[in-house]
């Protein structure tokens, strides 16, 4: 990524005038914290000042707390050629686009771990044909729109393992590696701070399939025979998770309010079912229609609504607050977000931003 320099005469010029003259800072802000994101663009380009200060954290940050922030879905995916790109669909206008070029380094990598902090997507570790596990950690700033340098690396090199962020931080867990108990390790990745520790603990569970964080835990589910582990923050103690739940967790899951587990299970058809913690048992919400969703699929969440994303990033949206209403002999009544591309290609992750 090419840097822009300013000279420092230029620099303390422009802090010295208001984005706009005669507009206070404050009551400008105001004002352009409610544009909507799909035009923050064409606001980067009025001046140096103006992009800095749209892309800035504090402009986002007072996006979120005064509820104006929007999110965006951004999709890692690998075209049938095996090229990896990265997607963005904005739900406002319901449909996908590819983001601007990924580092060449990754490329064609594989089991890459993908997580999201503040304003930023993390892409981290994985492999390839001729390459052993990595460390490497890459960032793409989505105000920017732009990746940024390569970051200090991972303890450990890894692939094929959970990521997923907690208390401000990026957990890289388990996985394969060059060292043979990277299976039953894992990563506490500060991006402030860029340093890096290395965990270890035999409940790890090995070949890990999904992961998800609920009530300041972590959980990851293993593959078949495998059982399902919970990440404790506050003690940092990692446990099995009872069988009652895990033997529900079948297949992507997703939560919704940062408190409602959701699964998709596509063991038999596509059914979508709940976690209930006051009975500690599993509802079954509702089928989606053979003819909408019939692949395996990656969930998100926005808001109440679930993105269910699939081969080619076929989207389906669930309302969950009105799933329970919106059924047809046991069929959710949903929309759809067509492909807007000829290409096949297959989602690896999805994660959400919201500026």
């Amino acid at each position: 990524m090419d840097r822009i320099v300013v000279h420092e005469n230029e620099s303390s010029k422009e802090t010295q005038t208001s984005l706009i003259s005669g507009v206070p800072d404050d009551i400008l802000n105001l004002c352009l914290a409610r544009v909507p994101r799909e035009h923050h663009m064409a606001m980067k380009c009025v001046s140096r000042r103006w992009r800095d200060s749209i892309c800035s954290d504090g402009f986002c940050d007072y996006r979120n707390k005064s509820n104006l922030a929007e999110s965006w879905i951004y999709a890692l995916c690998r075209h049938t050629s095996g090229r990896v790109y990265l997607h963005v669909l904005i739900p406002s206008r319901r449909s996908w686009r590819r983001v601007n070029q990924i580092p060449r380094h990754i490329t064609f990598r594989d089991g890459m771990g993908f997580a999201v902090l503040g304003k930023r997507l993390f892409v981290l570790g994985g492999c390839g044909w001729v390459e052993d596990a990595s460390d490497d950690v890459y960032c793409y700033d989505a105000a920017m729109n732009t990746w940024l340098h390569l970051l200090p690396p991972l303890s450990t090199k890894r692939c094929f393992f959970a990521c997923e962020t907690l208390g401000e931080k990026v957990m890289a867990i388990g996985g394969l590696g060059v060292n043979s108990r990277a299976s039953q390790t894992w990563d506490i990745y500060d991006p402030i701070t860029r340093a890096c520790v290395s965990c270890s603990d035999a409940n790890i569970v090995p070949e890990i399939e999904d992961s998800f964080v609920m009530d300041g835990k972590v959980y990851v589910r293993g593959g078949a025979g495998s059982y399902a582990a919970v990440y404790d923050g506050s003690t940092k103690v990692w446990e099995r998770v009872d069988d009652d739940m895990a033997s529900g967790w079948l297949g992507p899951a997703v939560v919704v309010g940062d408190e409602d587990l959701y699964v998709l299970d596509q063991s038999f058809g596509a059914t979508l079912t709940m976690w209930c913690k006051e009975t500690r048992m599993w509802i079954r919400i509702g089928k989606l229609s053979q003819l909408v969703m019939t692949q395996q699929c990656r969930l998100v969440c926005v808001g109440s609504n679930i993105f269910v994303i699939g081969k080619d990033c076929s989207t389906v949206v669930i309302d969950v607050e009105n799933a329970w209403k919106k059924t047809m002999n046991g069929v959710m009544v949903c929309s759809s977000i067509p492909k807007t591309w000829d290409d096949h290609i297959y989602v690896i992750s999805c994660k959400s931003i919201a500026v």
